[in-house]
């Protein structure tokens, strides 16, 4: 047998099969060039355009988390203007603050990632990092401190304990405080700042401090719309209402009926109410009005993450975070003098 075909033979009998590179191509059809280097497309994700697309971001986060896009909202926020008014920016730097303290090891990274930033917007990044609850934000903190000289007051106030951090801040400080906390909780869907405002609660009985009882109002009309789309959430007030003090538990258990009846509107009505009351009855100190627009921006605030359907939030309140618009906002909860 020739040699040519005794190769043959060995090449069939252990079941391969050699085929030259002409007739392989030749067995093919032929393909266009760009066909042959096409690649799987990759869905690009959408950009934030509007104050509306962050509040999408931050509402949906717990669905799909995505910490790798934290530097792009938070460049947008910047972008969008709603730093501009840190005392309206409460859900967006806890929303932050939650993102970095659930993802230690990306904290850093994510950080470096969100400079360049305006010095007046970097508020916004001292405050993230100290309320982020990482074990060494302060080493964060002071590392990047380089890259803002125009915060190191600020910083400083931060790391020598001037200052506190989320965990121990004051809620009757003002309504940016409760903001801060839902922010934390959206990022993270972490109990403790939902645990820290159920405590104000007990404040709804308040007598003699107007800021007190409008605080209590505000977390109870949050907790409410919030938990009537969050079972988790829902399930966590129903453990509460077991556990707490006579005041709380008897405002967990009346907004859980609330929430369960879809019955919303009347959380707020009786808060309105009960401020009213102490308003007219009431000192006369701690009315000024700067105050007052900023509670109904909170409210606004948290209302616009409540209700999920922004431009169309539940009692038909508008979706409003900072900027002129607020004093026009309040009118929605204050009442009138």
């Amino acid at each position: 047998m020739p040699r040519r075909r005794i190769a043959q033979a060995l090449i069939m009998s252990a079941g391969l099969f050699l085929v030259a590179p002409q007739a392989v191509h030749a067995a093919q059809p032929r393909q266009s060039h760009a066909a042959a280097t096409a690649r799987p497309a990759v869905a690009k994700k959408p950009p934030f355009t509007a104050p509306e697309h962050v509040l999408r971001f931050i509402d949906r986060y717990h669905t799909n988390p995505e910490p790798d896009r934290l530097p792009e909202v938070v460049h947008a926020m910047s972008a969008l203007g709603l730093f501009r008014d840190m005392d309206a920016a409460g859900i967006h730097v806890g929303f932050i603050a939650g993102v970095l303290g659930a993802n230690p090891e990306m904290a850093e990274i994510l950080i470096a990632r969100m400079f360049p930033i305006p010095p007046e917007d970097q508020v916004a990044i001292v405050r993230a990092i100290a309320y982020s609850g990482l074990l060494d934000w302060k080493a964060l903190l002071a590392k990047f401190s380089e890259r803002m000289p125009a915060r190191t007051v600020l910083i400083d106030r931060y790391l020598t304990g001037k200052l506190p951090v989320l965990q121990v801040a004051p809620l009757e400080k003002g309504p940016v405080v409760l903001d801060t906390n839902w922010g934390y909780y959206f990022a993270t869907r972490s109990p403790e700042p939902v645990d820290r405002i159920i405590a104000v609660l007990a404040w709804s009985s308040e007598e003699n401090d107007i800021e007190k009882l409008t605080i209590a109002g505000m977390a109870k009309w949050t907790l409410t719309n919030n938990a009537t789309r969050d079972l988790d959430l829902l399930r966590h007030l129903k453990e509460q209402s077991s556990i707490r003090g006579k005041v709380v538990s008897t405002n967990l258990r009346d907004l859980i009926e609330a929430v369960e009846v879809s019955d919303t509107a009347r959380i707020r009505k009786a808060a309105v109410t009960s401020i009213e009351e102490l308003r007219v009855k009431g000192p006369q100190r701690n009315r000024d009005l700067a105050w007052w627009a900023q509670a109904g921006t909170t409210l606004i605030a948290a209302g616009c993450i409540a209700a999920g359907a922004l431009g169309q939030v539940e009692l038909a309140l508008p979706c409003v975070i900072g900027g002129p618009l607020s004093s026009a906002a309040a009118k929605y909860l204050i009442p009138t003098k």
